[in-house]
């Protein structure tokens, strides 16, 4: 994010954004249509926050400001409106995947050195958001064919508008089938690389990668491994998957104490 646009900046810019929009159509619209205009583009740009806690401010931040002013007067229901806007862009059956946390730029440049695809090679950005992974992967593949598949409709939207180069439709990335695609591209967190695991073993064909941004996929054993930056790796892994040693459990002695015995 650009140093002028450093929380909170994208706050105020968002809410006084909401403002001028209410108080400019208020006077056209029902007082809830006009806050539900006002709400709805706080939550497209809620986007901008980099955690769920500012992008919760950023959804109802201008909402809550509006009550406390006093400035409407609309039905107890009518505080629906940003929840329910909130949740269209951040859906409940999402909330166990990564949040929203864009890919930077750069970030997979490398990528193409440790694992080169031929022309035409069909990627996967799953869960690609606003389309910031699938731009990371054009930078390393420039020649290749891209998909991106994402469950908020809203920023399938979004990120069809930001990358028309690129296939892009909505849907569970759990229930796609990742057999077709030369490489899928994640940025997870890692309570889900378990399961991501799972699907690629099932799924991938031989010769394809699995490529991860910061989180480890610690069941597999890594193909190889980019710096995107100091703190950052790239990890990949191709198919067929070498699975990686399992840690031996600590052992634990079963001999009885006589102090630890409950019944003295």
């Amino acid at each position: 994010m650009p140093q002028l646009l450093k929380w909170p900046i994208p706050a105020l810019l968002i809410w006084g954004g909401a403002w001028v929009i209410y108080l400019n159509v208020s006077g056209l619209l029902p007082e809830l249509w006009a806050m539900a205009l006002a709400c709805a583009v706080a939550a497209a740009f809620s986007v901008m926050g980099r955690t769920p806690a500012r992008r919760w401010a950023l959804v109802l931040g201008f909402p809550v400001s509006l009550w406390l002013s006093g400035a409407a007067v609309f039905p107890a229901w009518g505080w629906l409106i940003p929840l329910g806007l909130a949740l269209l862009i951040y859906p409940v059956h999402a909330w166990h995947d990564a949040p929203i946390f864009p890919t930077p730029l750069n970030a997979l440049r490398d990528l193409s050195q440790a694992a080169p695809l031929p022309s035409g090679a069909m990627l996967l950005d799953a869960g690609c958001g606003l389309g910031d992974g699938l731009r990371a992967l054009r930078v390393a593949y420039p020649q290749a064919q891209f998909c991106g598949i994402e469950f908020s409709w809203p920023l399938r939207f979004m990120a069809a508008l930001r990358c028309p180069w690129a296939r892009i439709w909505h849907g569970d990335i759990w229930q796609e089938d990742w057999s077709g695609y030369d490489l899928v591209y994640l940025f997870q967190r890692p309570e889900t690389m378990p399961h991501a695991v799972d699907k690629a073993r099932e799924n991938m064909k031989p010769g394809a990668w699995l490529v991860s941004l910061e989180f480890e996929a610690t069941e597999l054993v890594p193909t190889a491994v980019v710096k995107a930056s100091a703190d950052r790796p790239v990890w990949l892994y191709q198919a067929p998957f070498k699975l990686a040693p399992l840690s031996p459990a600590p052992f634990k002695s079963s001999t009885r104490h006589p102090q630890s015995d409950p019944s003295r």
